[in-house]
């Protein structure tokens, strides 16, 4: 059989190369070796985007599922599906790049039998394990359907309420405690990013980011599967996007209005500079355009305000787990380029594994299929070309 390689295929095969060769560095010589971190900077890129981003950019699953499934909202029905397998290979990969992180990754279960229900650590620790489980099962019905498994697809159709609102609890209960987990560094984190409301606002960013990648992930699906786009289900979760955003930027001001520190969003500094790039990816300009009927009512307008916002926010957590901590550390940390290789073979993983899954699995209904050419163009960058291909 001849192999077709194209563009983004060859830059899928250098990813994946370069992150074997970090990954065989980190395994063999230590984090000392692959990375930038010390002791006075611990937690880097692979915390910061890996876990962190990868965590927020998951969010979606239980959005989604909790609007369909306790909401009854049956219309964001045919969106679900793919959303639910972004939330699940999100998490997979999570659990995947702490095995990096991780100085003994071998001692990885030792929360399922050495409890402390007194660290947030572990709160986050044991939410993340559990809500991988429950996304399993929900995405499982994909697969049992697939294989016309229907035994065990009536147990789990008929599990699928509680595993729902078990879901929606185990995701608001890790997503806060993410941002609990800086809560213990007052004197550490800068003050434009440290909050007593840092939970609150990881909670509240994570929905919205996860309304954004839904949005993302079927404008793509749509231009390079083939797909007819759900543009009137994207519209009312751009609607919906806007009020989050809002209050989050309400929330925001607030906070930094009666913590006194609203004047530091005024005075030159790297964190300043870094500061107005988040404010401005994640609020500013997504909100410009999402609230002109003719830029938010049309796909490439919901498309590049959902890639802003998504964009924003991961600015946001690398501000809290990075540029918030190098002053108190008294360094500037840069990643080493295996910890980049390492983090960008994980994302290609990831965009491979969707396609994969579109191909091989129901995860959108047959008869919603639609020639390419039929599509509106979108105006986005393919990442590993057509599934077909």
């Amino acid at each position: 059989m001849k192999i077709k390689f194209t563009f983004w295929k060859l830059v899928f095969l250098a990813l994946m190369a370069a992150g074997f060769y970090g990954t065989v560095v980190r395994f063999a010589q230590g984090l000392g070796r692959s990375t930038n971190l010390n002791d006075q900077f611990p937690w880097g890129l692979w915390i910061g985007f890996d876990v962190l981003c990868g965590v927020m950019l998951a969010a979606g699953g239980f959005t989604l599922t909790a609007a369909v499934h306790i909401f009854n909202i049956k219309r964001l029905q045919p969106i679900v599906r793919p959303t639910i397998l972004t939330a699940f290979l999100g998490y997979v990969l999570v659990c995947v790049a702490l095995m990096y992180d991780l100085g003994r990754p071998y001692r990885i279960w030792h929360p399922l039998v050495m409890r402390n229900p007194h660290s947030v650590m572990f709160e986050v620790a044991y939410c993340v394990m559990l809500y991988t489980t429950v996304l399993s099962l929900e995405f499982s019905p994909i697969v049992l359907e697939r294989f016309n498994l229907q035994k065990p697809l009536k147990i789990i159709r008929a599990a699928l309420i509680p595993l729902v609102i078990l879901g929606v609890i185990l995701s608001t209960l890790h997503q806060s405690s993410l941002g609990t987990l800086y809560l213990i560094m007052p004197e550490k984190l800068h003050p434009l990013w440290y909050s007593p409301l840092l939970p609150v606002f990881f909670f509240i960013s994570a929905i919205a980011v996860g309304l954004a990648m839904t949005i993302f992930e079927s404008s793509l699906s749509a231009k390079y599967f083939g797909r007819q786009l759900e543009l009137p289900i994207l519209q009312e979760l751009g609607r919906v996007l806007v009020v989050v955003l809002c209050v989050y930027g309400i929330l925001r001001y607030e906070d930094l209005l009666h913590r006194g520190v609203l004047k530091l969003v005024l005075r030159p500094g790297y964190e300043m500079y870094l500061f107005w790039l988040e404010m401005s990816l994640s609020l500013i300009f997504p909100l410009l355009l999402l609230s002109q009927k003719k830029i938010r009512t049309t796909a490439q307008g919901l498309y590049l305000a959902a890639v802003l916002v998504v964009l924003g926010f991961i600015t946001n957590r690398l501000n809290v787990s990075i540029t918030g901590l190098e002053s108190a550390a008294g360094m500037h940390y840069v990643p080493k380029w295996t910890e980049v290789a390492v983090t960008g073979a994980i994302i290609a993983a990831g965009f491979a594994l969707f396609g994969l899954a579109v191909k091989y699995l129901p995860i959108f209904p047959a008869e919603e299929s639609h020639p390419l050419a039929q599509l509106e163009v979108i105006g986005a960058t393919p990442v590993l070309g057509h599934a077909g291909d």
